[in-house]
Protein backbone atom coordinates (compact mmCIF):
# COMPACT_ATOMS: atom_id res chain seq x y z
CA UNK A 1 0.00 0.00 0.00
CA UNK A 2 1.34 3.65 -1.16
CA UNK A 3 0.40 6.75 0.56
CA UNK A 4 0.91 9.97 -1.88
CA UNK A 5 1.05 13.16 -0.35
CA UNK A 6 0.28 16.37 -2.29
CA UNK A 7 3.57 18.35 -3.44
CA UNK A 8 2.69 21.02 -1.22
CA UNK A 9 2.50 18.55 1.60
CA UNK A 10 5.32 17.12 0.38
CA UNK A 11 7.85 20.22 0.28
CA UNK A 12 6.62 21.01 4.01
CA UNK A 13 7.65 17.70 5.62
CA UNK A 14 11.16 18.45 3.58
CA UNK A 15 11.32 21.74 5.08
CA UNK A 16 10.66 20.98 8.68
CA UNK A 17 13.10 18.01 8.28
CA UNK A 18 15.91 20.46 7.64
CA UNK A 19 14.41 22.84 9.74
CA UNK A 20 14.85 20.08 11.82
CA UNK A 21 18.01 18.82 11.10
CA UNK A 22 19.74 22.51 11.07
CA UNK A 23 18.48 23.00 14.41
CA UNK A 24 20.03 20.52 15.84
CA UNK A 25 23.08 20.99 14.78
CA UNK A 26 25.78 21.25 17.14
CA UNK A 27 27.19 25.00 17.61
CA UNK A 28 31.19 23.85 17.58
CA UNK A 29 30.26 21.94 13.89
CA UNK A 30 28.36 24.69 12.47
CA UNK A 31 30.82 27.71 13.38
CA UNK A 32 33.34 25.70 11.21
CA UNK A 33 31.19 24.64 8.68
CA UNK A 34 29.46 27.48 7.78
CA UNK A 35 32.91 29.75 7.78
CA UNK A 36 32.69 31.42 10.74
CA UNK A 37 35.89 30.04 11.97
CA UNK A 38 37.72 31.23 8.38
CA UNK A 39 36.28 34.80 9.09
CA UNK A 40 38.41 34.68 12.65
CA UNK A 41 35.50 33.96 14.93
CA UNK A 42 37.12 31.69 17.21
CA UNK A 43 36.22 30.20 21.00
CA UNK A 44 38.33 28.08 23.52
CA UNK A 45 34.80 25.78 23.60
CA UNK A 46 31.48 25.76 21.73
CA UNK A 47 28.26 24.12 23.89
CA UNK A 48 24.60 23.73 22.82
CA UNK A 49 23.32 23.97 19.68
CA UNK A 50 23.23 26.29 16.54
CA UNK A 51 19.64 27.21 17.52
CA UNK A 52 20.77 27.72 21.35
CA UNK A 53 24.58 27.66 22.15
CA UNK A 54 27.31 29.55 23.62
CA UNK A 55 31.07 30.26 22.64
CA UNK A 56 33.89 30.34 25.63
CA UNK A 57 36.60 33.21 25.38
CA UNK A 58 35.18 34.37 21.95
CA UNK A 59 37.22 36.23 20.36
CA UNK A 60 37.30 38.00 16.39
CA UNK A 61 40.45 37.83 15.30
CA UNK A 62 42.59 39.17 18.36
CA UNK A 63 39.68 41.28 19.63
CA UNK A 64 38.21 39.18 23.04
CA UNK A 65 34.93 39.15 22.84
CA UNK A 66 34.52 37.41 26.19
CA UNK A 67 31.55 34.56 26.36
CA UNK A 68 28.98 35.14 24.60
CA UNK A 69 25.73 33.44 23.81
CA UNK A 70 25.24 32.72 20.22
CA UNK A 71 22.60 31.57 17.92
CA UNK A 72 21.97 30.84 13.91
CA UNK A 73 19.47 32.77 12.13
CA UNK A 74 17.84 30.00 10.22
CA UNK A 75 16.04 32.58 7.67
CA UNK A 76 18.91 33.76 6.35
CA UNK A 77 20.06 30.52 5.26
CA UNK A 78 17.05 30.34 2.51
CA UNK A 79 18.84 33.38 1.16
CA UNK A 80 22.65 31.88 1.19
CA UNK A 81 23.66 33.57 3.91
CA UNK A 82 24.59 32.65 7.73
CA UNK A 83 24.07 34.42 10.16
CA UNK A 84 25.29 34.10 13.89
CA UNK A 85 23.75 36.34 16.30
CA UNK A 86 25.97 36.86 19.35
CA UNK A 87 25.00 38.23 22.78
CA UNK A 88 26.69 38.67 26.21
CA UNK A 89 24.54 37.41 29.03
CA UNK A 90 26.76 39.66 31.46
CA UNK A 91 24.38 42.74 32.33
CA UNK A 92 27.03 44.63 33.59
CA UNK A 93 28.93 44.16 30.38
CA UNK A 94 25.94 44.28 27.70
CA UNK A 95 27.33 43.34 24.07
CA UNK A 96 25.35 42.42 20.93
CA UNK A 97 26.23 41.75 17.34
CA UNK A 98 25.99 39.19 14.14
CA UNK A 99 28.16 38.05 12.35
CA UNK A 100 27.45 37.26 9.19
CA UNK A 101 29.42 34.99 5.86
CA UNK A 102 28.39 34.52 2.39
CA UNK A 103 29.50 32.90 -0.41
CA UNK A 104 31.57 35.81 -1.42
CA UNK A 105 31.86 37.64 1.61
CA UNK A 106 31.24 38.39 5.08
CA UNK A 107 30.32 41.29 7.56
CA UNK A 108 29.19 42.25 11.05
CA UNK A 109 25.52 43.85 12.15
CA UNK A 110 24.26 45.83 14.46
CA UNK A 111 27.24 45.51 16.66
CA UNK A 112 26.97 47.55 20.46
CA UNK A 113 29.03 47.21 23.16
CA UNK A 114 32.38 47.91 24.46
CA UNK A 115 35.80 46.04 23.33
CA UNK A 116 38.58 46.12 25.68
CA UNK A 117 42.20 46.78 23.74
CA UNK A 118 44.41 46.83 26.13
CA UNK A 119 47.88 46.04 24.70
CA UNK A 120 46.27 45.12 21.02
CA UNK A 121 46.31 48.55 20.70
CA UNK A 122 50.17 49.57 21.20
CA UNK A 123 51.23 52.08 20.09
CA UNK A 124 48.30 53.60 19.67
CA UNK A 125 47.10 55.05 23.47
CA UNK A 126 43.36 53.00 22.94
CA UNK A 127 42.43 51.60 26.17
CA UNK A 128 38.33 50.65 24.79
CA UNK A 129 36.14 50.88 21.87
CA UNK A 130 32.53 51.56 22.41
CA UNK A 131 30.27 50.52 19.36
CA UNK A 132 26.74 52.22 18.37
CA UNK A 133 25.07 50.30 15.99
CA UNK A 134 28.14 49.50 14.15
CA UNK A 135 27.82 47.32 10.74
CA UNK A 136 30.18 46.51 8.08
CA UNK A 137 29.96 43.96 5.27
CA UNK A 138 33.09 42.94 2.69
CA UNK A 139 32.14 41.04 -0.42
CA UNK A 140 34.81 40.14 -2.88
CA UNK A 141 37.63 41.50 -0.71
CA UNK A 142 36.50 45.28 -0.51
CA UNK A 143 34.33 47.25 1.85
CA UNK A 144 30.78 47.61 0.35
CA UNK A 145 28.92 48.91 3.18
CA UNK A 146 29.61 51.02 6.70
CA UNK A 147 27.73 52.73 9.44
CA UNK A 148 27.59 53.58 13.05
CA UNK A 149 29.54 55.39 15.64
CA UNK A 150 32.79 54.48 17.45
CA UNK A 151 33.83 56.05 20.30
CA UNK A 152 37.31 55.38 21.91
CA UNK A 153 38.82 55.85 25.15
CA UNK A 154 42.49 57.15 25.07
CA UNK A 155 45.23 56.35 28.32
CA UNK A 156 48.63 57.58 28.11
CA UNK A 157 50.80 59.72 26.47
CA UNK A 158 52.10 60.42 23.35
CA UNK A 159 55.52 61.38 22.32
CA UNK A 160 55.71 62.71 25.99
CA UNK A 161 52.81 64.71 25.57
CA UNK A 162 49.09 64.22 27.06
CA UNK A 163 46.94 62.87 24.78
CA UNK A 164 42.78 63.03 24.18
CA UNK A 165 40.66 61.46 26.97
CA UNK A 166 38.01 60.37 24.19
CA UNK A 167 37.71 60.11 20.10
CA UNK A 168 34.80 59.14 17.70
CA UNK A 169 33.48 59.04 14.62
CA UNK A 170 31.34 57.35 12.30
CA UNK A 171 32.12 54.32 10.50
CA UNK A 172 32.59 54.19 6.63
CA UNK A 173 34.37 52.64 3.11
CA UNK A 174 36.86 54.27 2.32
CA UNK A 175 37.74 52.75 -0.84
CA UNK A 176 38.68 48.80 -0.34
CA UNK A 177 38.68 49.30 3.16
CA UNK A 178 36.81 50.01 6.32
CA UNK A 179 37.97 53.37 7.49
CA UNK A 180 37.15 54.51 11.12
CA UNK A 181 38.11 58.41 11.57
CA UNK A 182 38.42 59.01 15.34
CA UNK A 183 39.08 62.60 16.47
CA UNK A 184 39.30 64.21 19.57
CA UNK A 185 36.59 67.45 20.71
CA UNK A 186 39.55 69.92 19.97
CA UNK A 187 40.69 67.81 16.58
CA UNK A 188 43.97 68.17 18.03
CA UNK A 189 44.30 64.73 17.63
CA UNK A 190 43.02 62.12 15.07
CA UNK A 191 43.27 58.26 14.52
CA UNK A 192 42.82 57.24 11.15
CA UNK A 193 42.09 53.43 11.43
CA UNK A 194 41.64 51.00 7.81
CA UNK A 195 40.58 47.38 8.55
CA UNK A 196 41.03 45.31 5.22
CA UNK A 197 39.21 42.01 4.43
CA UNK A 198 42.21 40.16 4.65
CA UNK A 199 43.01 41.05 8.18
CA UNK A 200 45.53 44.01 7.28
CA UNK A 201 45.19 47.30 8.94
CA UNK A 202 46.95 50.40 8.78
CA UNK A 203 46.46 53.61 11.75
CA UNK A 204 47.16 57.00 11.15
CA UNK A 205 48.09 58.68 14.17
CA UNK A 206 47.80 63.07 13.94
CA UNK A 207 48.65 65.50 16.35
CA UNK A 208 48.43 68.75 16.62
CA UNK A 209 51.61 70.48 18.35
CA UNK A 210 50.05 73.33 21.10
CA UNK A 211 53.32 74.91 20.91
CA UNK A 212 57.20 74.08 19.67
CA UNK A 213 57.91 72.03 22.52
CA UNK A 214 55.57 69.73 21.45
CA UNK A 215 56.03 69.90 17.98
CA UNK A 216 59.52 68.82 18.64
CA UNK A 217 58.81 66.20 20.71
CA UNK A 218 56.80 65.01 17.95
CA UNK A 219 59.24 64.96 15.19
CA UNK A 220 61.93 63.04 17.90
CA UNK A 221 59.55 60.32 18.49
CA UNK A 222 59.35 60.07 14.05
CA UNK A 223 56.63 61.86 13.83
CA UNK A 224 56.19 63.64 10.20
CA UNK A 225 54.71 66.92 9.21
CA UNK A 226 50.76 66.15 7.46
CA UNK A 227 49.26 69.42 6.77
CA UNK A 228 49.01 71.48 10.12
CA UNK A 229 49.45 68.23 12.09
CA UNK A 230 52.06 65.85 12.47
CA UNK A 231 51.91 62.10 11.65
CA UNK A 232 52.93 58.93 12.22
CA UNK A 233 51.62 55.38 10.55
CA UNK A 234 51.52 51.66 11.92
CA UNK A 235 50.73 49.03 9.29
CA UNK A 236 50.00 44.93 10.29
CA UNK A 237 47.89 42.55 10.32
CA UNK A 238 45.11 40.69 12.21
Amino acid sequence: MRIRLPLGRTLLVLLFFLFALIALLPLRIAVGAFGFAERGLTARAATGSVWLGALQEARVGPVALGDVKARLNLLPLLLGRARLSLSSPDANRPFEAATIVSRHGFGFEDVSGRLRLGPLASPLPLSTVDLQDVSVRFASGRCTHAEGRVRAAAAGEVAGGSFAATLSGNARCAGDALLLPLASQSGMEQVNLRLFADGRYTAELLVRPADAAARDRLIAAGFRPAGRAFGIRLDGRF
